[in-house]
């Protein structure tokens, strides 16, 4: 889920912390910069806690309104500040490099020319990640570090314009098209490192090994690095997965987390098609602070079966099938708990959903949800799967399989939107209208 005539620059708007409205003028419906190509290669220190290299992204415009400028995002200065980024850009090619904004988590590149619809363009830039403290999506234990949402990426524009919310710590603020990643590592040889995508290792310099990571279709790169322990497996399907651990995780709980990671990736894909990444990377703390962090073909992960099951259904839901997680979180938290829920053969009996106001909605926004987070996990997770649930005893559940399955393929590498999948659901739901199931459930747009 981010340059060589901006290093000065750098260094006087790194303080600026400008708060960024989507341009909503000289837009349209059409998602771009689209099929965008990212080619990276990080060299890590001795701890794999500071990496720096250079980032390349190729990209065409999709809409018939020319693009002018793209954004990067720096998700993970959240984690520091504006006079301390953990995420550093310097020696832009491709354009011109504009304030730091969205408290430095977000950077205007003004291209050279506008870009009509269907040419391509490209920008470039040396980046630096300095891993910051605690145990985190992004942050380390000990000499345990990882590394989430840490490459700029690039951030889309639609009919709302440019999408340049805030980072959230209680959700996820992301929204990317599916992308090609190539990702290369250069670490030392006695350090894991665990990512997305399939992984080839070749030999660096005395002492290191280059890891290099491929990912096409997916929409972040997120990768580990430490001395971890590590075990492999494949599910029937042939789906590869490697469970990593941090030293005080046993042996006897990483391998019921293999066998749990095999068995949900085989439910999942039976539910909603087959997985298509190849391999997937878990990797174990007890330590992290939430349950588990998904992203494509890696996971961060407590020892606990519900969590890992939840955080492999995002490889659907979120990660295959898309969506705005800002705007509309319920589009793949409440759809994963809902998978989850299947796997573990839970049928959501007993489910009950009790409003505490005229603005508590299903579909809220994490804007809402920062204001009244502890509401967040009950009405996103909990009320977002029994609404599926009760969706399913409404149209009956072979309707709701195939509903389910056939919503992941029409949006394979795609977006949902929650008038998507409202549409797909009335039209398996046939003669019975869903309208006033919508309004009880909160389903708004």
């Amino acid at each position: 889920m981010i340059r060589r005539t901006l290093a000065v620059l750098l260094a006087i708007t790194a303080s600026i912390a400008v708060p960024a409205t989507p341009a909503l003028a000289a837009t349209d419906a059409t998602r771009t910069p689209a099929t965008p190509a990212y080619t990276i290669s990080l060299t890590g220190d001795a701890t794999g806690g500071v990496w720096t290299g250079h980032e390349s992204i190729s990209f065409s415009n999709a809409s018939a309104v020319p693009l002018t400028e793209v954004y990067l995002r720096l998700w993970d200065n959240w984690h520091g500040t504006c006079s301390t980024l953990p995420i550093k850009v310097s020696n832009v090619t491709g354009g011109t490099a504009g304030a730091l904004e969205v408290a430095c988590t977000a950077l205007k590149i003004t291209l050279p020319a506008p870009l009509a619809q269907g040419a391509s363009g490209s920008v470039g830039f040396d980046v630096s990640i300095t891993v910051t403290a605690g145990i985190d999506r992004f942050g380390h234990d000990g000499s345990y570090y990882f590394i989430g949402n840490a490459i700029p990426v690039l951030a889309v524009r639609d009919a709302a314009g440019w999408h340049l919310d805030p980072y959230t710590n209680n959700g996820e603020s992301f929204y990317a098209l599916a992308s090609d990643y190539t990702v290369s590592l250069d670490h030392p040889s006695g350090i894991s490192v665990p990512a997305t995508g399939t992984s080839v290792d070749r030999a660096g310099t005395s002492g290191r090994t280059v890891t290099t990571a491929s990912g096409k279709q997916v929409r972040e790169f997120a990768w580990a690095a430490g001395p971890f322990r590590k075990i492999s497996g494949t599910t029937a399907g042939g789906v590869a997965v490697n469970v990593y651990s941090v030293s005080s995780i046993s042996t006897s709980s990483a391998t019921s987390m293999l066998s749990t990671a095999k068995a949900a990736l085989d439910a999942h894909a039976g539910r909603l098609g087959a997985y298509p990444y190849g391999e997937a990377d878990v990797v174990l703390d007890n330590g992290y602070w939430f349950g588990g962090m998904e992203y494509p073909g890696f996971v961060l992960d407590v020892v606990s079966s519900t969590a890992l099951a939840h955080e492999l259904a995002h490889q659907w839901f979120y990660g295959i099938v898309g969506d705005d997680e800002y705007t509309t979180p319920w589009l793949d938290e409440g759809f994963t708990d809902y998978m989850t829920d299947l796997y573990f053969g839970k049928t959501g009996s007993g489910c009950g959903i009790t409003w505490q106001s005229s603005a508590e909605k299903l579909t809220d926004s994490m804007a809402y949800w920062d204001a009244h987070s502890s509401r967040y996990s009950t009405v996103v997770y909990g009320y977002g799967k029994c609404t599926l649930h009760d969706l399913r005893r409404l149209i009956g559940t072979t309707a709701m399989a195939n509903l389910m399955k056939s919503y992941a393929a029409s949006h394979w590498y795609g977006i949902s939107t929650v008038a998507d999948f409202k549409a797909a659901a009335q039209a398996a739901a046939g003669s019975t209208s869903l309208t006033s199931f919508w309004t009880s459930h909160r389903v708004e747009g």
